[in-house]
C-alpha cells in the first residue's frame, strides 16, 4: 500500500543524490577498486569484470558491471561447471564483503541504476513476472534495496518481490538513507549472502 507521505518531488532529487554520493564513494574507494582488480588479474586473469545484460527501469536492458568472482572452468564438453564449483576463494571473500558490487557505481553514474532500488535480475525473468511483480521495474534498479536489508538472498522470491514493490510505493529520502545505513551494517555482519545450499540465489521459474 502506498505511503500517503510519498512525494514524486523526491525523484529528481534522488538522481542528484545518487550521482554525488556515487562520486564520493567511487573516488574514496578507488584504491580498493584498483587492489581488487589486481587480485582478480593475479588469481584468475582476464576478464576483470563480469558484464551481463540486465533489465532496468521500464524493462530497458543495460550492461551490469561487477567484479568477476568465478573461474571459467568447463567440463569435457565445454559447458561451464555450476556456480558453486566455479566460485573461487577470492570470489567468496569479495561477495562476503560485497566488494564485487563496487563497479555498479559506474552504472549509477551513467544513470542506469540508483544506489537504492530493486536489484536488477536476469533478462530471462521478464516474461515470468505477474503484473504486480513487474512493478519493480517502475523505478531504477539499485545496488541495494529494501529486500536486501530484509533478508537478501535468504528470502523466497515471493517475499523479495513483495518487498521490492513496497519500496516502489514508499520510496523517500529518509527511507533511502535508512536502507544505505542498514546495508552497511549487513555487510559488516555478512548476513544473507546466499540462499541455503546455493552459491547465490535459486533460479526464478515463475509463479
Amino acid at each position: 500500500m502506498k505511503n500517503p507521505n510519498f512525494s514524486k518531488s523526491y525523484l529528481p532529487l534522488k538522481r542528484l543524490f545518487d550521482f554525488l554520493f556515487a562520486c564520493f564513494i567511487f573516488f574514496s574507494l578507488f584504491p580498493v577498486f584498483l587492489l581488487v582488480s589486481l587480485l582478480i588479474f593475479l588469481r584468475m586473469g582476464f576478464p576483470i569484470f563480469f558484464i551481463q545484460p540486465r533489465p532496468g527501469k521500464n524493462g530497458k536492458v543495460f550492461l551490469l558491471l561487477k567484479f568477476r568472482t568465478m573461474s571459467q572452468v568447463a567440463d569435457s564438453s565445454g559447458q561451464l561447471l555450476s556456480d558453486q564449483l566455479r566460485l573461487t576463494k577470492l570470489g567468496k571473500l569479495l561477495r562476503k564483503l560485497s566488494l564485487d558490487e563496487l563497479p555498479q557505481l559506474i552504472n549509477v553514474l551513467r544513470g542506469e541504476m540508483s544506489l537504492v532500488g530493486p536489484r536488477p535480475l536476469l533478462v530471462e525473468y521478464l516474461p515470468l513476472y505477474s503484473r504486480e511483480q513487474a512493478r519493480r521495474h517502475d523505478v531504477l534498479p539499485g545496488i541495494t534495496g529494501w529486500a536486501q536489508i530484509n533478508g537478501r538472498n535468504s528470502l523466497s522470491w515471493d517475499e523479495k518481490f513483495k518487498l521490492d514493490v513496497w519500496y516502489v510505493d514508499n520510496q523517500s529520502f529518509f527511507l533511502d538513507l535508512k536502507i544505505l545505513f542498514l546495508t552497511l551494517k549487513k555487510v559488516l555482519i555478512r548476513e544473507g549472502i546466499s540462499a541455503n545450499g546455493e552459491a547465490t540465489m535459486t533460479k526464478f521459474t515463475g509463479n
